[in-house]
């Protein structure tokens, strides 16, 4: 199928996914998520190894500029449906049946990050960056907080989503988000021959693994993104958030608010 906001090439068991807005730093705009799930679904039925990658210099910025603009004159019900959606295309990413690579070749932030981490392997550049930026623009990393904290503990995680700082390939890596690190112009040549090495095992079997790990996490994480939903549609209501987003788009300093949640 083509698709206008991502790229798709299959061979030899791997299907690769090229995130394709690079002037855009292929932020997310509703467009790309769609297609995106669109082609997780279509391979799910199959034994491919997904690889996922950029265009461009970077993996993904997160929100496109447009997609936040209309988030923050959108309806509480159409708010409701876009959170539900970003957790769907999260959840087809991390329950994809055969195994996931992210080749991470540059800025993996906010919903980047998520993408870039909730593979079963993320190799990335030196000179990758991540982050968890929400709180930046009053916003609530619900959604990738329900996995990050399943991923490095509770204690790490509020580190990360509370400071919303960025933080280096390096660092992933010593935390765990990272697998490998690989010179930018060895990359995706690094990604698909892992995906040899990986298509050397049974495909049943590593099926039926990441399977055990998925009847064991399910449960609590299915509670936590119920609960996420929750707070990322109230947080989307909170006047810092529609501040954070005007602030961000003007490209000034935000005026925060004195409300709670």
């Amino acid at each position: 199928m083509h698709y206008k906001t991502l790229s798709v090439e299959e061979s030899e068991g791997v299907v690769a996914l090229t995130l394709d807005r690079p002037q855009q730093r292929n932020a997310l705009t509703p467009e790309l998520r769609e297609e995106l799930i669109d082609a997780l679904e279509s391979a799910r039925g199959t034994s491919a190894i997904v690889i996922l990658t950029g265009a461009g210099p970077a993996f993904c910025a997160g929100l496109d500029l447009s997609a936040l603009k209309t988030l923050a004159t959108s309806s509480p019900a159409e708010q409701e449906s876009d959170a539900q959606r970003i957790a769907h295309l999260f959840y087809t990413l991390y329950t994809f049946p055969a195994p996931t690579i992210a080749a991470v070749n540059g800025a993996a932030i906010a919903g980047g990050t998520g993408l870039a981490t909730l593979c079963d392997f993320t190799l990335a550049t030196p000179e990758a960056k991540f982050g968890y930026t929400e709180v930046r623009i009053g916003f609530v990393p619900a959604l990738v907080s329900a996995y990050l904290g399943m991923q490095i503990g509770p204690r790490q995680a509020k580190s990360f989503l509370l400071s919303g700082r960025l933080f280096d390939a390096a660092q992933a890596h010593l935390l765990g988000l990272v697998d490998e690190i690989v010179a930018p112009a060895e990359l995706l040549s690094r990604a698909h021959s892992l995906a040899r090495e990986l298509m050397q095992n049974s495909p049943a079997a590593m099926r039926q693994t990441k399977q055990l790990f998925l009847d064991e996490t399910l449960p609590e994480l299915d509670r936590r993104i119920e609960q996420a939903l929750v707070a990322n549609v109230r947080a989307r209501q909170h006047p810092d958030f529609f501040e954070g987003v005007s602030a961000f788009l003007e490209k000034r300093k935000p005026r925060w608010k004195q409300e709670l949640l």
